[in-house]
């Protein structure tokens, strides 16, 4: 079986792309900075896994911290 394997939550448009291909399994480093799409990937039978790994959230942290713009193209928040 597939494991997508990832560091934050997947975005809606990643979540769609998880889901058309039938990925059985996602784990998740952190899903505190970016979470919104949890519920829609088991609503479609995904099984998500977050680890809520500290290490994930620092790495995170410190990421937008360094690149907040960089940052807020990628949430599409400009």
């Amino acid at each position: 079986d597939t494991v997508l394997y990832t560091t934050l939550m997947p975005c809606y448009m990643c979540a769609g792309t998880i889901v058309q291909f039938k990925i059985p399994k996602v784990v998740v480093g952190e899903a505190r900075t970016f979470g919104e799409s949890k519920e829609f990937l088991e609503s479609h039978g995904v099984e998500v896994v977050i680890l809520d790994s500290e290490e994930c959230v620092a790495m995170m942290q410190e990421f937008i911290e360094a690149e907040p713009t960089l940052w807020n193209e990628d949430i599409m928040e400009l």
